[in-house]
């Protein structure tokens, strides 16, 4: 037994050895990888300095930047208990999980401890076993022959086979596997900045729903106010009954939108549970009372358009799918040349279990193989230009991200900076038009004029004051787009 022990490890030490040292000397087919060129502006084309700071650096935890509590915790809330999020991580450990398995590849692909036992009886009757039997009747030959014996066998064994990488096919596979675990993580990156920027969206669309409820009720009651003094003149003579009917219009017209801006608000508190991992609900706890649309940050740090690249996690994912998909066409290359591999099986074997220990029962075999699929060349270099062409699209994709990442800057940059100088002339809209009603309203008891210009005064009030809670939320929602179009919000 130690004779043929040492002669099986010498042949597998030999034939291992060397063929480990082509392995690692062997070369990587197929292209080395490099980021594709993407077009990248040298600075933002919006104005930027004052409201905007071009090159400076980008908070991670923007939504501080409204001062507003109860977003914050609807945020940390959101973070914990989002179930997208939650999918997106499990996500990431499934990529890892496939890189364990490409690595795995780089040893014995084949390894198994093998057991059996087996019990046989021949037949009697065989032809052959039965006139031998006969021939030799009473010399016991029958019974030498084996026919109508049973027979036991035991054997186990150690079976392995191992595909030499020499052409780079499973380093290759791992590269693969390691950008697509970088992908992976991007993605999750990617699903965290648009949850953050959806429950900033979402609150900014709450209290300016709550804000326009209040601008209406207030306008409710002045109105309620004019229909009142209309009723006094026309009971006292002094009007006719038009003014209180159009004052009674007005009024239900306003009353009208109340219950309107109620559904939307309802809406959006069902859309913010979800976001936050539970069934619809008030959300009282978190929202806390009716509050107003938070004010928007004085100033927003947008950095470069090349800071992008990095921060934008899309742009990431984008960039490391093109890598995974190049190290592809590595692994489609390396089946067009011969594939070497070392097989090896060492074990015991007997009739009996006993005699399974014994140094007689050893039995091994080992050696190398090669296998070239040279007639199957036709779908094998197919299969490199489908690799390859694969790979140019999600370049192309890639491309198209960081163009498509730089307008979105764009548009929320200019979004809130020329906001921002709405907002301010709707607020002497809105001034102005306060102004006008109480005017209106003095004219009118002094009979100065008739309830037209009352109509018109409240008309134009309550359009300029919802107006500009809209255009606030406007501006408050450019600001969300702009740190989601940045990229804000995954860092660790």
């Amino acid at each position: 037994m130690p004779a043929a022990r040492r002669l099986v490890l010498s042949l597998v030490r030999r034939q291992g050895v060397s063929i480990a040292a082509v392995a690692f000397a062997g070369c990587m087919v197929g292209p080395a990888y490099a980021p594709p060129k993407a077009p990248v502006a040298k600075a933002w084309t919006a104005e930027s300095g004052g409201a905007a700071h071009a090159g400076a650096r980008i908070a991670p935890a923007w939504w501080t930047s409204f001062g507003d509590p109860a977003l914050g915790r609807l945020v940390a809330l959101a973070r914990q208990e989002n179930l997208s999020l939650q999918a997106a991580a499990l996500r990431v450990v499934q990529a890892r999980a496939r890189r364990a398995i490409a690595v795995g590849n780089l040893f014995p692909q084949q390894q198994e401890v093998t057991g059996s036992y087996t019990r046989s009886r021949r037949s009697a009757n065989l032809a052959g076993a039965g006139s031998v039997a006969g021939s030799t009747e009473g010399s016991g030959a029958g019974a030498a022959s084996g026919a109508g014996r049973s027979t036991d066998s035991w054997s186990t064994g150690l079976d392995a086979a191992w595909e030499v990488d020499l052409w780079g096919k499973y380093r290759r596979s791992i590269e693969a596997a390691d950008a697509e675990l970088l992908a992976a993580r991007a993605s999750h990156d990617d699903v965290l900045v648009s949850l953050l920027a959806e429950v900033a969206t979402t609150y900014v669309r709450v209290r300016s729903l709550e804000e326009r409820l209040a601008v209406a009720a207030d306008n409710v009651e002045a109105q309620r106010d004019s229909l009142s003094i209309a009723r006094v003149r026309f009971e006292a003579g002094g009007t006719s009954e038009l003014d209180v009917q159009q004052a009674k219009a007005l009024l239900h017209d306003t009353e009208a939108r109340i219950p309107d801006l109620q559904i939307q608000r309802r809406q959006a508190v069902n859309s913010l549970s979800v976001l936050l991992g539970r069934p619809p609900a008030t959300l009282d706890d978190l929202l806390g009372p009716p509050g107003r649309v938070p004010k928007v940050p004085p100033t927003v740090a947008v950095g470069i358009p090349a800071d992008l690249l990095r921060r934008r996690p899309d742009v990431r994912r984008a960039e490391h799918a093109a890598a995974a998909q190049s190290a592809r066409i590595g692994v489609a290359t390396a089946e067009l040349y011969p594939s070497f591999q070392l097989t090896g099986s060492i074990g015991l074997s007997a009739d009996e279990a006993a005699q399974l220990i014994e140094g007689r029962s050893f039995e091994a075999l080992g050696g190398p193989a090669f296998r070239w699929p040279v007639l199957n060349y036709g779908r094998l270099v197919n299969n490199v230009r489908l690799q390859d062409a694969t790979f140019q699209e999600l370049a192309t994709q890639y491309r198209n991200t960081v163009l498509v990442a730089q307008r979105e800057v764009e548009d929320a940059l200019v979004g809130y900076l020329r906001g921002s100088e709405q907002v301010e002339s709707l607020s002497q809209s809105v001034a102005a038009a306060n102004r006008a009603v109480e005017i209106s309203l003095v004219q009118y008891r002094e009979g100065a004029t008739d309830y037209t210009s009352i109509l018109n005064a409240q008309q134009a009030k309550l359009r300029e004051d919802d107006l500009l809670v809209s255009t606030r939320a406007a501006v408050a929602l450019s600001v969300v787009g702009l740190y989601r179009a940045l990229g804000g919000g995954w860092e660790r």
